[in-house]
């Protein structure tokens, strides 16, 4: 039996520009089948919160093009758990929204704010952690994260530093750090009591709340003031006419950084945010020269390295490559060397 106290929040409104040219603003790797599963990404984390949270109680906060996408996907889910953005302002004002409409179902919610789009090998290991921290919030007014045991000293990331003096295995957050550079990872990795900080968080609705009226009065009175529309017909109207309002930021900077009554525990599950191709290409099986293939019929010769995705089993011929992405989607062919993968962001606002 599930407890209907337990809601999540599905994050899925990001476009996932450096996974271009797959990933679309017009259809977002989270709505791909990224490593050939048979499931998209959003389809795997909606199943993996369902093992623990009612399939009625999860929510998926997207933008207002994609609501159509999110339906198709996820045929059980009712249109109104899907909750829609009708401006980007980043995370903190969409997290607080979703969060007043779960307060005003259920004040003794506890919930978990999940990206759409990340790889979890171990389901159940991510199950029992989500589960230790329900109980966790529930006991105490703690905003929680699960932070991610760090692998190698990874410049991508920002991380989560906890005090080593817990003794228990929810640690207290000291602060959180932005993107290192190289040396500064590598001193991290070495210290360790730092974590890579993956995104989730995990709460009870009061305590979020709490945290917003303290360190974001302007926007909590805001949303306050729709209180009443919430779940109801003239939601959408009230949403329309102020939700770009909100100030663009992050729940990381309007929250966490600000709050002392944060705390993280560190996950015992596999995880991969995929955010990269060189990501993906750690994920996905491989021949013997380490190049990963999706969709493709390849002839290598002197190839290595290499992901390579197509479409329609295209036959793709490769002499002479080593740690390449190379994809050919509809009319656009890349071909991209894997270090310097973090600009494919760039060329993509470029083209537009």
């Amino acid at each position: 039996m599930k407890n209907n106290n337990y809601y999540a929040i599905i994050m899925a409104g990001g476009v996932g520009s450096r996974f271009w040219p797959v990933s679309t603003t017009d259809f977002p790797k989270q709505f791909h089948d990224m490593l050939g599963t048979g499931e998209t990404l959003i389809q795997k984390t909606f199943s993996r919160l369902s093992k623990l949270i009612p399939a009625e109680n999860i929510l998926v906060l997207t933008n207002e093009k994609y609501n159509a996408l999110v339906l198709e996907q996820l045929p059980t889910m009712q249109p109104e758990q899907v909750v829609l953005e009708p401006a980007m302002r980043n995370t903190a004002p969409c997290i607080l929204y979703a969060s007043m409409k779960i307060k005003k179902q259920n004040p003794e919610a506890l919930l978990i704010v999940a990206p759409s789009d990340h790889w979890i090998e171990d389901e159940n290991a991510f199950v029992q952690n989500v589960k230790q921290s329900f109980d966790y919030c529930e006991t105490n007014n703690a905003l929680m994260t699960l932070g991610i045991q760090p692998t190698f000293p990874n410049t991508g990331f920002g991380y989560i530093e906890f005090d080593k003096t817990s003794a228990t295995s929810v640690k207290k957050v000291s602060q959180f750090r932005e993107k290192p550079d190289y040396e500064t990872a590598k001193a991290f990795l070495a210290a360790g009591n730092f974590l890579w900080n993956g995104g989730i968080f995990i709460w009870s609705v009061s305590s979020i709340i709490e945290a917003f009226e303290k360190f974001q009065p302007d926007m909590n009175a805001l949303f306050l003031s729709g209180f009443e529309s919430y779940n109801t017909s003239s939601e959408k109207e009230f949403i329309t006419q102020n939700y770009a309002l909100a100030e663009n930021i992050s729940i990381d900077y309007a929250i966490l950084e600000k709050a002392s009554n944060v705390y993280v525990l560190p996950a015992t599950f596999d995880w991969n945010d995929l955010g990269t191709w060189g990501s993906l290409h750690e994920k996905l099986g491989k021949d013997e020269n380490n190049n990963a293939i999706v969709n493709a019929t390849v002839v290598l010769e002197n190839a290595s390295n290499n992901i390579i995705r197509a479409e329609g089993k295209k036959l793709v011929v490769i002499d002479g490559l080593d740690d390449y992405i190379i994809v050919d989607k509809n009319d656009t062919l890349l071909i991209y060397p894997k270090s310097k993968e973090q600009e494919i962001k760039g060329i993509v606002s470029k083209l537009q």
